[in-house]
């Protein structure tokens, strides 16, 4: 016998849960492509996108998922031949540079593995050695959603100043954007890549690549291809050419609703803040479960772990035992791991904490993991619950 008979609960690292009223505002006729209401509404998605990242440099919107954002940036700014240097923290550092290799372009990997995040005195070395400036960008993700780790981002851009090295600042914000702080201008970033389905809170579908002057100048020694060309998505004044062909309707309308609750209402700075508390009441959870038993934070420096998604250790392969019965029992689904393999991949476990989250929604996600703890004998510690409370009660 199942309890699994009221709304299920997905908290997996993206696609994050919808809001209703995301939902609401994409459930509607198609609308007219070439006129009116939708080419005004589309034009003020621009400012509200460069608001979240914090940057007055140009965004280029892409009928994509994340891994199209990745190629859109390399495809504007790289080619066959040259080199880029990748931060491989985790698992999808290492897939942007496989992605890049893929075009021709030589991969110079640096793999910090999957439980830290990047060390500068490496990165200023490969720089350093790079006497004759082969080097064309550096790869770097701020939360990597398999590890989930956040890299410094600031500091990265000061190790590459520090060598002065000409080599673009290329940053994945896929999984962190509107959820960790982020500052695209005064970080140093040249391009920025994110993606509508996490954060933003709208279904999987529509990409952003960011970028500035100098990557703008980076475009202009290559031949991206029509469809990935930023040019042509950045001029508005040829609404159907901005999306090579028919914009994403639906998604853009239900964009337009999120960006509303998360620019307009909520503010981002205090998404910012939301999302910090509630990675704290979830890791004060762990840290009540982890003080008896093997579970544990898989990032254990809680100054090195994103606000986003939270990646656990288990043990014994326990994690495959806990995601299904919470998705059996209690219609609760949890991210499996990426980047583990054998018997790693059966003692790992995610759990997104991204986006439309409300105490409610996170109690709800502790409450039945502990549950499955509980029902399926996983020594843990006791408290987990009082814990997290303590820290949601706390928020200001």
């Amino acid at each position: 016998m199942s309890l699994n008979f009221g709304r299920p609960q997905l908290s997996i690292p993206g696609p994050s849960i919808i809001p209703e009223r995301v939902l609401n505002a994409m459930h509607r006729p198609s609308p007219n492509i070439y006129e009116g209401p939708l080419i005004d509404m589309v034009d003020t998605l621009y400012p509200d996108l460069q608001s979240v990242a914090r940057t007055k440099h140009t965004v280029a919107i892409y009928i994509a998922n994340g891994h199209g954002a990745w190629e859109a940036a390399l495809k504007n700014t790289l080619k066959s031949g040259d080199r880029v240097l990748v931060l491989g923290t985790g698992r999808f550092p290492i897939n942007w540079g496989a992605m890049a290799h893929s075009h021709g372009i030589d991969t110079q990997v640096i793999d910090f593995g999957m439980q830290d995040d990047v060390c500068q005195n490496k990165v200023a070395d490969a720089l350093k050695n790079d006497s004759n400036g082969e080097i064309k960008a550096v790869l770097a993700v701020q939360t990597d959603t398999a590890s989930s780790v956040k890299n410094d981002i600031l500091a990265i851009r000061k190790t590459i100043d520090e060598t002065g090295h000409d080599a673009l600042f290329m940053v994945d914000c896929i999984a962190s954007l509107a959820c960790d702080e982020y500052h695209m201008d005064a970080w140093g970033a040249d391009v920025t890549v994110a993606a509508c389905q996490k954060g933003l809170m709208t279904p999987a579908g529509i990409a952003f690549v960011y970028f500035n002057e100098k990557a703008a100048q980076a475009r202009k020694r290559v031949q991206p291809g029509e469809y990935w060309d930023w040019v042509l998505r950045t001029q508005p004044y040829i609404f159907y050419r901005q999306f090579d062909g028919t914009a994403p309707t639906h998604h853009l309308f239900g964009l337009r609703e999120a960006l509303d609750m998360l620019v307009h209402e909520e503010g981002i700075k205090n998404a910012w803040k939301r999302h910090t508390t509630i990675a704290n009441a979830i890791w004060a959870a762990i840290d009540c479960w982890g003080s008896k038993g093997s579970l544990k934070h898989n990032i254990i420096d809680k100054a090195k772990r994103s606000n986003a998604v939270s990646t656990l250790a288990t043990g014994a392969g326990n994690a495959t035992q806990l995601r299904n019965w919470c998705q059996k029992n209690a219609g609760l689904t949890l991210g499996i791991p990426l980047g583990f393999e054998g018997d790693d991949f059966d003692s790992h476990f995610r759990i997104g904490h991204m986006g439309h989250l409300n105490p409610p929604m996170v109690m709800g996600t502790l409450g039945t993991i502990e549950t499955a703890l509980k029902a399926l004998d996983i020594p843990h510690g006791e408290g987990a619950l009082s814990a997290a409370t303590q820290v949601l009660a706390n928020h200001s």
